[in-house]
């Protein structure tokens, strides 16, 4: 049990490494945050519960199917700001850019589907050089998820958008 516990740490730890140390400190060089980062200063202290840290990209084109960071470039899950419930996304910069691929935007849409369930906000951190082009036409289809999520979410529960990159 002992071995399966430090192999499940050892998983976590990569997941928060994001892209790993050179990409983290190429971030700080330019004097930006990283999405784990941004959220520990945004969220009361401790409050954060993360969802999917461990989905992974399913692209097998360009040797992708070779580099499958888990969490796919974003951040997911909940926390408190004074209190109170918040949903939050950060992308992570580290990842392939931010960029947006499909199962980075089924994270993305799963909290704000859990954000219109809960009546909380939503808060999305972007720093994303935008579609994951590798995925084609699926990455460019998670935007449309996403923005049908912004439409159906309008008049329900307020979402803030920060532009970080």
């Amino acid at each position: 049990m002992k071995d399966i516990l430090e192999q499940l740490e050892a998983r976590r730890a990569a997941a928060r490494a994001g892209g790993g140390q050179r990409r983290i400190d190429a971030q700080h060089a330019r004097g930006k945050l990283t999405a784990r980062e941004r959220i520990e200063l945004l969220l009361d202290e401790g409050s954060f519960e993360e969802f999917d840290m461990f989905v992974a990209h399913r692209c097998t084109d360009f040797g992708m199917e070779d580099d499958r960071p888990a969490g796919d470039g974003v951040v997911t899950g909940w926390g408190t700001i004074n209190g109170r419930m918040i949903y939050v996304f950060s992308q992570d910069f580290t990842v392939f850019g931010g960029s947006l691929s499909e199962t980075h935007a089924q994270k993305i849409c799963k909290i704000m589907d859990m954000a219109m369930q809960n009546g909380a906000p939503v808060i999305g951190l972007n720093d994303s050089g935008g579609a994951r082009i590798q995925e084609g036409v699926a990455s460019l289809a998670g935007y449309a998820d996403v923005f049908q999520r912004n439409i159906m979410a309008s008049g329900v529960v307020p979402q803030i958008s920060v532009i970080m990159g």
